[in-house]
């Protein structure tokens, strides 16, 4: 397994469920709804090669497409992030059962996500 493997991709509209059509139909791709996300489907990794979602972004950025790489601990990752000309976009944010993530953008302006292994327990 790579040290720093890529584990999860989004790709993100306006409108979950035309982005979860359009992909279906392109690439043939079955997908599951997250109950509570509102328009956000999931694709397995035996679909698409590392798993994934579509959906529906939000007001802040309602369309893009982004990866996912997991690293033991976000909040070092952003420091370096940070000396190295990135910025961070979303600070390090725990979904409780679900996923710790944060987002950054690299000194070209790209959103890479970062998640830490695990899913967390609800406190």
């Amino acid at each position: 397994m790579a040290e720093k493997p890529v584990v999860h991709f989004e790709i993100m509209g306006p409108d979950g469920s035309v982005m979860k059509e359009f992909y279906e139909a392109l690439f043939g791709w079955k997908t599951e709804e997250v109950p509570g996300f509102g328009g956000y489907y999931m694709v397995s990794p035996d679909q698409a090669g590392v798993g994934g979602a579509l959906g529906k972004g939000n007001e802040n950025m309602p369309s893009y497409m982004t990866m996912y790489i997991e690293v033991d601990s976000i909040d070092d990752h952003l420091e370096v992030v940070k000396a190295n000309g990135g910025q961070t976009l979303v600070p390090r944010t725990v979904v409780p059962d679900t996923v710790v993530f944060a987002l950054f953008s690299d000194p070209a302006g790209n959103m890479v996500g970062l998640v830490e292994p695990g899913t967390p327990s609800a406190e």
